[in-house]
């Protein structure tokens, strides 16, 4: 295969934002050639601290999630407090393509870096903005994580847990990743009409949209109330429309998640499966209309989980593939590490690190004829402060003026 440049080689991107949402589309840009400065302040992306929460070593030179969603990328400090530091982030915006943002509106208003500012300024730039609630509104200006905007506000939380128990268990950056994907989806059709026309756009998306967007189908679903016999949720399993849709534990208490959207397709086939082949036939069970008028849902739920509590895991997977019912086991994170399969699929690439090799995510874009891109780990704080300033045309002389005067930051040990 012939190796072409990667599809932005040459675009140039700035990128003033923390934690996880922005930063992520940053990496998507950076994995697709784009090269990507991101500037940070003396204490550095608060990113870079959150470790202990998710049971990781808090080592700069060992720092796994910071690599994932920066990995690529050029790091500079910059004391954006200063007049001489606002004038270094105007010099990388002159020659940028894009600025990615997830700064609150009231803090860009302050420091005069609002969109109908730079584009005075900055004409053929595109301007990328991500905030937990959106640009408008009442809640505009509120801090947003995926926590609160994405999960909670959204309905995530209200909504998709066993009804009579609590909210599930929530993991960081499951929402900050749906909306980084959506943030560069914009970016890059702006991207290329600025190149098309000359002129720049403001792309923005938040959390809130992007969470309630994702699950459309059911906020849509759910304005109907039981009009038509649907469920409101939060709901009991045993009242799932599709009593064979919920998880099903087996004899070595493992889980499987199996499917079947088609209920007179699949419904012989779970059948067949826990050997009830009695009920294919079955007046009430037979009938999806039938059963749910009879209510009776509960007690196909019932049969089907004590059915497959019979067998184990080991056991289920030749029963299940032989009969084409789609199925996958519900893995834990340590086994999703070793999954042979998304290793097959360039899921993972393997980096050392001083406490042994750990299994590091790629970005889920794959080009056919572009070689994948080096999985580099992330830039420490203000590692690349120099090499920027130089490409920016600052001397040397006065490159050490300003890290004497903390108006920029390097990395040291």
């Amino acid at each position: 295969m012939e190796t072409l440049e990667r599809p932005l080689e040459g675009i140039k991107v700035v990128e003033m934002a923390t934690f996880i949402a922005v930063p992520a589309a940053g990496r998507i840009l950076a994995d697709m050639g784009a090269e990507v400065v991101k500037i940070e302040s003396a204490k550095g992306d608060n990113l870079r601290y959150t470790a202990p929460n998710e049971g990781r070593p808090l080592d700069p030179h060992e720092d796994t999630n910071f690599d994932l969603e920066n990995s690529g990328k050029k790091g500079i400090v910059i004391d954006l407090r200063t007049d001489k530091g606002m004038g270094i982030l105007f010099k990388l915006l002159e020659e940028a393509d894009i600025f990615l943002t997830n700064w609150r509106p009231q803090a860009l208003e302050r420091k005069h870096l609002t969109y109908e500012e730079l584009k005075e300024k900055f004409p053929k730039l595109v301007y990328a903005s991500l905030t937990g609630y959106g640009e408008k509104g009442p809640d505009k200006d509120l801090p947003g994580f995926d926590y609160t905007a994405f999960f909670a506000r959204s309905g995530w939380s209200g909504s998709l847990y066993q009804k009579g128990t609590v909210p599930s268990n929530l993991i960081p950056a499951l929402g900050d990743h749906q909306a980084a994907m959506a943030l560069t989806c914009g970016a890059l059709a702006a991207l290329f009409r600025a190149k098309m026309t000359g002129k720049g756009e403001k792309v923005s998306t938040n959390l809130l949209h992007t969470a309630i967007w994702v699950q459309g189908f059911q906020v849509q679903g759910a304005q109907y109330g039981n009009e038509f016999k649907g469920v409101s949720y939060p709901f009991d399993r045993r009242d799932n429309q599709l009593p064979y849709q919920p998880a099903v534990q087996t004899k070595d208490d493992r889980f499987l998640q199996v499917m079947g959207p088609n209920y007179s397709i699949y419904f012989p086939l779970f059948m067949k499966a826990i050997g009830r082949e009695d009920l294919i036939e079955d007046p009430v069970f037979s009938n999806q209309r039938a059963m749910l008028d009879a209510g009776r849902n509960g007690e196909l739920y019932d049969i089907i989980q004590e059915g497959f509590r019979q067998k184990t895991l080991e056991e289920w997977i030749p029963i299940l593939t032989e009969l084409d019912i789609p199925y996958a086991i519900c893995q834990t994170y340590e086994e999703v590490a070793k999954d042979e399969q998304a290793w097959a699929n360039d899921v993972f690439f393997e980096m050392d690190y001083p406490r042994g090799p750990k299994a590091l995510v790629r970005t889920p874009i794959d080009f056919e004829q572009t070689a994948l891109p080096p999985y580099d780990k992330a830039p420490l704080l203000g590692e690349n402060t120099e090499e920027v300033l130089s490409g920016l045309g600052y001397t040397d002389q006065e490159i050490e003026a300003m890290i004497a005067d903390n108006t920029v930051g390097i990395w040291k040990e």
